[in-house]
């Protein structure tokens, strides 16, 4: 798939100008006016040598003849040359207005049209897989999707016009040529094939170079994300000097890569200057000894030389526009890497059944990326209504359960089944499924928002009453008020101004208030001690409706479920009440005595 657009993928990039092609269309259009307009300039001075200044006949078209003559002929025009100034000077001054109007046009139609691919990015990133997401480093696809757009976006807007009237250049400048002396355009030709084959060479080179820079620079950002996410670890343990040889060692790879990129660049730019200088040289020393030989007139040769002054910096800029294109289509490769990437799928009519049903696990296996099993065969039901208790080792699947439950992971069509109320989830519409289960997780994320705002994230209402029944559902509520700000307290990225317990309450507090039928605690009350556990568990059973899945590793967390497994490398172990299983010899039993101890001592 990937090889398959590799050659075509600035072209994959065509629907997103839908809208803003007449402005495509304008630029180009202009751009075109503005080089036959430049163009002229050179015929003018042609044309004042040899017929104003000098006796040549008028070679110019019948209609321009007979306005000369009509104004007064080659004596009128050597009385006042500045009329052929003003004419040159008139088309200069519509170059410049169509090189302005082209540029304008461009901008326009290119921003808007990198905006919409930028929406789309976004907006993908958003539906793709959570898997997806674990096995990309979040630095590298925010690389992908700031310098590699830009990188596309100065392509579209710059280098795409260049290429154009570059091509448009060459082609009118060697057909003005050969119309003035067939010997000195072939001269100029036999330059072409060799520059465009240089270019070409650099161009392969560069591509291949720059993708191996853009990689590493893809993971120094990723590095310099991840530092600056955990700062508070680093400084904790202090590791700075360790991270900051990390990121010197990064730093180092990645200047290694520009570094020889720049010496490749420097060369194909070297060797185009060398071809230019050439160029101009032969071409002088040949026309002026054509022109001794009155093989070519003296402003048919000032024409020749102009028009070769244009193709020059064409000719030469060609392998810098090449080098620019080589850059574009590593980094529109790197960008439909992501595009590419399938979104999380819907079954054809999904169902949405009523949510506050039984939820039932059967004999469900799973594995991520083939490695070793996760889960082993489990079967359980969760009765509606009723509170279910998940007891286990690190490890043992109680996390990849509601993992599966919520779809995160999609569970194999023979690895089981899940169902709530008898209908498969595969089955369920996967924004009903989600909007339907609350999860809290042991490491809850908090955006940089108020405690107002995260609370009522993703809630249908904003109220401060509500929102302060729900902190004071999850005990967070006289913690908050002790902020000088209350409620419009900042709470920093991630919730880096609270505690983790204050951040697992809040999280708490935002679930309650979703107010879903099913309701699943992952360890969320690990970072608070005893007394309040106890404190939100009861809250929670005295005034929240609802199936609700409690994962802990404190068995004070859950022995008051009315159903509780126990997990045991993936497998079921033990499923029963807290009277049940402390009467069975097993892992239950043993972790209750250990942790009952542990609390006498």
């Amino acid at each position: 798939m990937k090889e398959k657009h590799t050659s075509s993928n600035i072209l994959r990039f065509f629907p997103f100008t839908k809208g803003y092609r007449l402005l495509f269309v304008a630029a180009l259009v202009t751009v075109i006016i503005s080089v036959i307009a430049s163009y002229m300039t050179p015929q003018v001075i042609r044309f004042t040598v040899d017929s104003v200044i000098n006796d040549l006949p008028f070679n110019l078209p019948d209609f321009l003849v007979d306005w000369i003559e009509a104004i007064g002929g080659r004596d009128f025009l050597r009385s006042n040359v500045i009329v052929c100034a003003a004419i040159s000077l008139g088309f200069a001054v519509i170059s410049g207005l169509c090189m302005l109007i082209s540029r304008m046009s461009m901008s326009k139609a290119c921003e808007n049209t990198m905006a919409r691919i930028r929406n789309k990015l976004y907006d993908h990133i958003q539906r793709l897989p959570f898997f997806w997401h674990n096995s990309h480093q979040t630095g590298d696809i925010i690389q992908r999707c700031t310098q590699d757009v830009d990188l596309i976006r100065n392509f579209v807007s710059d280098q795409l016009l260049e290429i154009f009237r570059t091509v448009f250049l060459v082609a009118v400048s060697l057909a003005l040529m050969f119309t003035m002396n067939v010997e000195l355009s072939l001269v100029v030709s036999a330059f072409l094939p060799v520059v465009i084959t240089v270019s070409m060479i650099f161009f392969r080179i560069t591509g291949k170079k720059f993708r191996e820079a853009d990689e590493q620079e893809g993971a120094l950002t990723a590095l310099v994300q991840e530092n600056l996410t955990g700062v508070r670890v680093v400084r904790a343990f202090g590791r700075e000097r360790f991270e900051i040889d990390r990121f010197v060692e990064q730093n180092e790879a990645l200047t290694t890569k520009w570094v020889k990129l720049g010496r490749i660049m420097g060369s194909n730019w070297g060797l185009g200057d060398l071809f230019a200088g050439l160029q101009v040289l032969v071409i002088t020393v040949i026309g002026v000894f054509f022109v001794v030989d009155n093989k070519i007139s003296a402003g048919e040769f000032l024409a020749f030389v102009a028009y070769n002054q244009m193709i020059v910096w064409p000719s030469r800029h060609l392998g810098r526009l090449l080098s620019e294109l080589s850059k574009t289509t590593i980094s529109s490769t790197r960008l439909f890497d992501i595009l590419d990437a399938r979104e999380e799928q819907n079954i054809e009519n999904p169902q949405t059944p009523p949510m506050d049903k039984d939820i039932a696990f059967e004999n469900v296996s799973f594995s991520y990326n083939d490695a070793s099993v996760v889960l082993k065969d489990v079967s359980f039901t969760v009765k509606e209504g009723s509170t279910f208790g998940i007891l286990g080792a690190t490890g043992s699947g109680k996390s990849t359960l509601m993992y599966l439950l919520d779809r995160l992971y999609a569970l194999p069509e023979k690895n089981g089944r899940i169902t709530i109320g008898g209908v498969d989830i595969r089955d369920i519409e996967l924004s009903y499924l989600r909007k339907n289960i609350g999860i809290v997780l042991q490491e809850p994320f908090l955006f940089s928002k108020t405690f107002r705002e995260s609370i009522s994230d993703g809630a249908k209402t904003g109220d401060l009453d509500t929102i302060r029944k729900y902190a004071q559902l999850a005990i967070i509520d006289d913690t908050i008020q002790t902020f000088s700000e209350g409620y419009e307290t900042e709470l920093g990225e991630r919730g880096v101004t609270i505690s983790g317990g204050q951040k697992q309450r809040v999280a708490i507090a935002r679930m309650l208030m979703q107010d879903t039928p099913i309701k699943v605690f992952d360890d969320s009350l690990s970072a608070v001690d005893m007394e309040t556990d106890a404190k939100i568990r009861k809250s929670i059973n005295e005034n929240i409706h609802g199936t609700t899945i409690l994962i802990a590793h404190r068995i004070t967390t859950i022995m008051n479920a009315d159903m509780i497994l126990v997990l045991d490398k993936g497998r079921v172990s033990q499923l029963g009440t807290h009277n049940e299983l402390i009467n069975q010899d097993g892992i239950y039993k043993r972790i209750f005595d250990a942790q009952s101890a542990k609390d006498e001592e």
